[in-house]
């Protein structure tokens, strides 16, 4: 039996990058599922570069990976972000001062490890009715692998874990996140002579700053348990024109926001519609159109949760929230109690420090061991 420090080795060095297939890595954990005797049932799809993408669902002996109906979920992603070229050793894993360093460690190969050594050392007699294993494909570029499970109707969950970097603590809220392109339209002329045009980029700065304004609308609705306790919007890029001495015919930013519980994630793409459609009341030559990308909402589990006060007594942490988007929102509407919970710190992750403390790896194998079996 691999220790969990080897297994998340192991993995480490198969790249994931979600632009790649991650069916290496999914083969590699359903051997480790089936050597425990656990059955299996894998949900292939292509994504938009035609690549094979792979979901996994298992279940343990005498369960059925094919009923969708389940108590207890523990889901983790496949995928990472990718690594700079500079980065050298991503898929080397080392250890240095009690932490074990590469490419996931943290995000989330680190849970992964900690899930397959849980299982390989259960007691399958007294494994918990209605638990399953989920393995997703393509969270890091939009949590696409768990909405096919959603839309395929093959999970019911009563309650779910899911893998992120926490520190072990138990996060029973997150934000949501929501990401939408605006594309203001002008119209080109000569910079010689401006009123024969329409500048698109005078025109976004306008609108960017009706945005700004219903930032601060935004903020004055709180949510405590958050810092910052408000919904935040971000605008992030933004290109225009095509050269200095013409007046610019386009120009589009994305403009990002991160709803708290209790706001539809909708809340302020309606808002900035409603903006692009006075300004284009007030002036017949402003033209703009805002496309949605992404409307991941926001979660949260009451803090009274059974698992929330299961993990909280079981890692000695108290309940935390996360300001990162997660699957947990794909499954909010769907699970009575949702929390999000993994060995590391997420602020080293997606960069060449990314690593995770052995002995917070440790700990979570204890941790999602006392939650699979029965008392």
């Amino acid at each position: 039996m691999k220790s969990v420090v080897e297994l998340l080795s192991d993995l480490i060095r198969i790249p994931s990058p979600s632009a790649v297939s991650n069916r290496p890595l999914v083969e590699y954990a359903a051997n480790q599922l089936r050597d425990a005797g656990w059955s299996m049932r894998a949900l292939p799809y292509p994504d938009p570069a035609d690549i094979e993408k792979v979901n996994l669902v298992a279940a343990p002996p005498g369960q059925r990976a094919d009923e969708p109906h389940s108590d207890l979920v523990f889901m983790c992603h496949t995928d990472t972000v990718p690594y700079a070229a500079e980065w050298t050793t991503a898929l080397d894993p080392r250890i240095k001062d009690g932490l074990l360093h590469g490419c996931g460690a943290c995000d989330v190969k680190g849970f992964l490890a900690c899930l397959l050594t849980a299982i390989a050392r259960a007691d399958t007699s007294r494994l918990a009715e209605g638990l399953r294993i989920v393995l997703t494909a393509d969270e890091e570029v939009g949590c696409i692998g768990a909405a096919h499970l959603l839309n395929q109707n093959v999970l019911r969950p009563r309650r779910m874990v899911i893998g992120e970097p926490t520190s072990l603590h138990p996060a029973r809220a997150g934000k949501g996140y929501c990401l939408a392109e605006v594309i203001v339209f002008g119209k080109e002329a000569h910079s010689a002579h401006p009123r024969q045009g329409v500048s698109a980029i005078l025109a976004a700065a306008r609108l960017i700053v009706e945005i700004e304004k219903l930032a601060a609308t935004f903020a004055q609705g709180t949510h405590s348990f958050f810092d910052p306790p408000y919904t935040t919007l971000n605008i992030g890029t933004i290109q225009g024109g095509t050269a200095k001495n013409i007046v610019a015919g386009s120009c589009r930013f994305q403009l990002e926001w991160r709803p708290i519980p209790g706001q539809p994630a909708t809340a302020v793409l309606d808002s900035v519609t409603a903006l692009v459609a006075k300004l284009e009341r007030e002036d017949r030559d402003f033209r703009a159109e805002v496309r949605p990308i992404r409307q991941q909402s926001s979660f949260e589990t009451g803090e009274n949760a059974p698992l929330v006060h299961s993990l909280e007594a079981i890692t000695g942490r108290s309940a935390v929230t996360i300001p990162f988007g997660s699957e947990a929102s794909i499954f909010a509407t769907m699970a009575d109690e949702i929390v999000v919970i993994g060995p590391g710190d997420m602020r080293t992750a997606h960069s060449s420090r990314e690593c995770v403390p052995i002995v917070e790896l440790q700990e979570a194998v204890e941790c999602l061991s006392a939650l699979m079996h029965r008392p």
